[in-house]
Order: structure tokens, then C-alpha cells, then sequence
């Protein structure tokens, strides 16, 4: 069992390594781009809290269950902060744009989404969720749930 205090102990947002910042994310940035999606890449678009500048970052979509969702494994990043002010942004895959609205997922919700979220993108984001992976208990991934914020789209049709 974990410890319970471990995701207490962590930072709130775990900022990403150089090549994570200077390659992998602008390479995805520009296939994503180009209308090539990276295992479900995404770039979303979403008013800056402060500025009200678009902001943009490569994020996977995860569909689930019907509905389509973001996770922050990295936690309090500034696109979470900004989508909560917001409340919606965009997602684009080259050319296509589909506007979407954003509701924040209660820790309570969340298990089911987390564990889809690490069965599909574990290698590439599992080293943000403390050992937690898509086999863990119910209560392991609960424990996890705080320190990755969740929400779900109401994404419109493509413009």
C-alpha cells in the first residue's frame, strides 16, 4: 500500500526536463499541427487567466466512456489554471478546430478516468503518478486522484 502523505509530498506541478521541453513537446506541437495526431495529441488553445493572450500546449485527449477528456498529469500546470478561469477553449489538429466547454472531475470520479488515462499514455506520463498505473487498487489510484486535475469536454462540432 502507499503511503498517504506521498502525494502531499509532491509539487503541485512537476515541470518538464529539457528535452521534454525543447523536443519531444514542440515536435508533437508540429505534427499535431501539420494534422498529424500523436496517439490522440492535441493542441489546446485556452485564454491566458491574466492576459486573455491564446496560450497553447500539446495535451492527450482521452475518450472514455463516451465522453472525451483532459488529464493533467503534471499536475497545476498554467493550462490548468488557465481552462479553470476560462471555462473552455479549443482543440486543433491541423486545420480542425472544435470549441469545447470544461468542467473540473471531483477525486471521487476520477479512478476510472486516471486508470484508462495510464493504460493508454503510461510509458510516456507515468513517472508524474507516484508508481500508481493502470493495475493499481481503486484506493492506490484514489490516493493519486488530488494531484491530477481532470476535466470534462462538451467539445462542439469541428469549424
Amino acid at each position: 500500500m502507499r503511503d498517504a502523505g506521498l502525494v502531499e509530498n509532491r509539487p503541485a506541478y512537476r515541470e518538464p526536463d529539457w528535452v521534454t521541453r525543447h523536443v519531444f513537446n514542440p515536435l508533437v506541437k508540429a505534427l499535431t499541427r501539420a494534422g498529424v495526431s500523436v496517439l490522440g495529441s492535441r493542441i489546446l488553445r485556452v485564454r491566458g487567466r491574466t492576459s486573455g493572450h491564446w496560450r497553447e500546449t500539446p495535451v492527450n485527449l482521452l475518450a472514455f466512456g463516451g465522453a472525451h477528456y483532459l488529464v493533467a498529469a503534471r499536475g497545476e500546470t498554467q493550462w490548468v489554471r488557465n481552462l479553470r478561469a476560462a471555462g473552455g477553449g479549443e482543440l486543433r489538429v491541423g486545420r480542425r478546430v472544435h470549441a469545447f466547454t470544461a468542467t473540473e472531475v471531483g477525486d471521487d470520479e476520477k479512478v476510472a478516468v486516471l486508470r484508462a488515462y495510464l493504460r493508454r499514455w503510461r510509458w510516456e506520463v507515468g513517472a508524474f503518478f507516484g508508481g500508481v498505473g493502470p493495475d493499481s487498487s481503486d484506493q492506490e489510484v484514489h490516493e493519486e486522484a488530488p494531484a491530477h486535475p481532470v476535466f470534462l469536454l462538451r467539445v462542439s462540432p469541428a469549424s
